[in-house]
C-alpha cells in the first residue's frame, strides 16, 4: 500500500515546477486582484492570495509572459482547498480550461 502511495505522489510532482511569480486573478463577480503563483503542474496551481475564495469557486488567472519563449497563461480554474497562510490563503486549485 505505501509503495502505491508513494509511486502516485513521486508521478504527481514529476511535473510541478515552482514558479513564484505575481498572477492576476478574477473572481466571478469580476473582481480582479493579485496573488502569487507558487507551482504550477499540468493540472493545477498552488496560489497565495491575501483575501479568503472559498472551496468550489471558479477563477480566471492571468499569468504574465517572463521571456519571449512562455507566452501569457491565462486559464480558468476551480478552487479545490483553501487553507489560511500568514496574513492570506494558499489555495489549490485545479485547470479546467487553457485560453489560448
Amino acid at each position: 500500500m505505501s509503495m502505491t502511495m508513494r509511486d502516485y505522489s513521486e508521478k504527481r510532482d514529476f511535473h510541478r515546477m515552482q514558479v513564484n511569480s505575481a498572477i492576476e486573478i478574477t473572481d466571478g463577480e469580476g473582481r480582479s486582484f493579485s496573488g502569487i503563483c507558487r507551482d504550477l503542474s499540468g493540472t493545477g496551481m498552488q496560489l497565495y492570495v491575501e483575501g479568503y475564495i472559498p472551496e468550489g469557486a471558479t477563477l480566471h488567472t492571468l499569468l504574465p509572459s517572463t521571456s519571449d519563449q512562455f507566452p501569457p497563461f491565462e486559464t480558468e480554474v476551480r478552487v479545490l482547498r483553501t487553507e489560511p497562510e500568514g496574513d492570506g490563503h494558499l489555495l489549490g486549485v485545479t485547470i479546467e480550461k487553457v485560453r489560448h
